[in-house]
């Protein structure tokens, strides 16, 4: 009996540690490049980043993606493509909805690149800085 417990417990472990680096995207509730600076944080914390979306957020993830890619700090793991049931209230039935995962890991520039968009971002707040005194 302990050892099916240790398994579930196991399994549960499994499923946090996977949901801890995934980015659920929205086309309306913020800024593309919230999403863009989160993937880069979620990528230096965990090593890749899942994002994630539905219907007209798709299009959303997909430019995320490509803009981290042709900059440099990812590469392309994984894509996954399925459709959902979601349940629409008004219409009193389940509503079926496109559904995109794309997985990107760090690439071997990726710390080199951070360090280089600290220090440009560390140099203008100073000189910012030196203006307003």
């Amino acid at each position: 009996m302990e050892e099916i417990t240790d398994g579930v417990n196991n399994m549960n472990l499994a499923v946090d540690s996977q949901k801890k680096n995934r980015i659920q995207v929205s086309n309306t509730k913020k800024p593309l490049f919230f999403y863009v600076n989160l993937a880069k944080r979620y990528m230096q914390q965990y090593n890749d980043v899942e994002l994630s979306a539905l219907g007209m957020a798709i299009a959303t993830v997909v430019t995320v993606a490509e803009i981290l890619k042709n900059n440099g700090f990812a590469v392309e793991k994984k894509i996954m493509t399925s459709t959902v049931d979601i349940k629409d209230d008004s219409r009193g039935r389940p509503v079926q909805k496109a559904k995109i995962e794309i997985t990107l890991g760090k690439s071997e520039k990726f710390d080199e690149l951070m360090a280089a968009a600290n220090e440009e971002k560390e140099a203008a707040e100073a000189a910012e800085a030196q203006v307003q005194s």
